[in-house]
């Protein structure tokens, strides 16, 4: 004889006022270590003209100890269109032996006679290409570009066979050039871009600056201006950030947490009132269908 267990309307109950506690600790934590824990300088510099570079001081607002980062802000960019997302090959980018499948990657998919080009795709093809230099006491700060992907981009998504060939050969050239004797699974920049967001206001990791920075050092930044946002009226911003063990600063899943909480809280006040107002005896079997309806007929 096997036990099974109901979901009596107190244990419903219960744990939907159990779970908000949970969500709320949850939320504030979250909360706590991603805003009051890690630190941020942002610096917007759409308004610089195209080509031009420009230069950009800010002071460390607290001790760093090991790594920072530094972000690439940019707001209402067009990266979520469809026809943009979709403007790539996976297979190509996996293994060398798809290099020709580039149906999916119109309008830089092949040259003239189709030759292919190699990342094919309007994703690849508008590469993030603005540089960032960094100085410390007028010297100069090396950024990594080492383990700025994702591990699993990099082991199954991006091939160690795969080479960069023909790309940014065509007329028209959207961003930065690849380096065509590194392989794709080992040009980080490039696998960042290619994860595109959900939304269109994202933050893309540009590099991590591994040195210790003491309290209110002077950190100059030069800025050169290559990719054009003009043309869709998209923005940029510069974020200096440190880190935390759940990564940078980040408010969404402390909000998202706290709103998961509010409504198992909504819900159990409704549970409790239905209970309380109309309750409803566990088990009756005058809720049973031939017992509402004797003459075996639906109402």
């Amino acid at each position: 004889m096997s036990l099974e267990y109901i979901l009596a309307p107190p244990l419903v109950i219960l744990t939907q006022m159990i779970c908000p506690n949970i969500w709320g600790i949850a939320s504030v934590l979250l909360s706590f270590l991603s805003s009051n824990r890690v630190y941020q300088i942002r610096n917007r510099f759409s308004a610089l003209y195209l080509g031009h570079s420009m230069t950009y001081e800010c002071w460390c607002p607290t001790l760093v100890r090991g790594v920072g980062s530094s972000n690439l802000k940019t707001l209402n960019t067009e990266t979520q269109e469809l026809s943009y997302v979709k403007s790539r090959s996976d297979k190509q980018l996996r293994s060398k032996a798809y290099e020709h499948d580039t149906s999916t990657c119109d309008p830089e998919g092949t040259l003239p006679h189709d030759i292919p080009i190699v990342p094919c795709g309007l994703i690849a093809w508008s590469l993030f290409n603005d540089t960032y230099g960094f100085f410390v006491d007028n010297q100069s700060i090396d950024v990594s570009k080492k383990n700025i992907a994702w591990k699993s981009d990099k082991d199954k998504k991006f091939g160690k066979d795969v080479f960069p060939k023909n790309f940014q050969s065509g007329s028209l050239i959207g961003g930065a050039k690849l380096n065509e004797s590194i392989p794709l699974s080992e040009q980080e920049d490039l696998i960042v871009w290619m994860r595109t967001a959900a939304l269109p206001n994202f933050r893309k990791l540009y590099g991590r600056i591994e040195r210790d920075l003491d309290v209110d050092t002077k950190i100059t930044v030069v800025i050169q201006n290559n990719y054009n946002t003009y043309s869709f009226g998209g923005k940029k911003k510069l974020v200096l950030s440190t880190t935390s063990w759940i990564g940078g600063k980040n408010d969404f899943l402390g909000i998202a947490y706290l709103t998961v909480g509010s409504l198992c809280l909504f819900l159990a006040v409704c549970f409790i009132i239905v209970y309380v107002v109309k309750p409803r005896p566990l088990g009756d079997p005058s809720f049973l269908s031939w017992n509402r309806n004797p003459s075996g007929h639906p109402n």
